[in-house]
């Protein structure tokens, strides 16, 4: 593992980033959260029985769709990241590569999918580790550096 590479990115300019990014994405999932409704023929009852189906899945693909091609192919970044000047890299410094960005991603994904608790022990790990990493960031061996 070794030193980090120097200019390793702020706290606070990370999660300023992420709120910016979530913000976008909940934005462009928007149409998917919404509740739709679906019928279904109750057999016993003999009625048509309404049920709310929510889209949670297509949402979360496109949050990791989000992060995970912007990570890939946009210089580790995303639009927060732009923002705030800040960019991932391998813990060496190099360029993130597109499987490293997935690995990344998808363990984020588990955390944010354990009900709070789990972002929060990710994000939290932020505060404590020297190298300002996050779980997801110690699980694929990246680092957010200043751009």
């Amino acid at each position: 593992m070794g030193s980090p590479p120097p200019g390793l990115a702020g706290r606070w300019r990370r999660l300023f980033a992420g709120v910016l990014d979530w913000l976008i994405v909940n934005l462009l999932t928007a149409p998917l959260g919404w509740a739709s409704w679906k019928a279904a023929w109750d057999a016993g009852r003999g009625v048509w029985e309404g049920y709310t189906v929510q889209h949670t899945f297509a949402a979360a693909l496109v949050g990791f769709l989000y992060f995970w091609l912007l990570h890939s192919f946009w210089n580790g970044q995303t639009p927060g990241k732009k923002v705030f000047g800040i960019r991932v890299v391998q813990d060496d410094g190099a360029k993130i590569q597109v499987g490293q960005t997935a690995v990344r991603q998808a363990v984020a994904s588990v955390f944010e999918w354990l009900c709070g608790i789990g972002i929060l022990l990710d994000l939290g790990w932020i505060l404590f580790d020297p190298r300002k990493q996050a779980l997801h960031d110690k699980a694929a061996r990246t680092v957010v550096v200043y751009a």
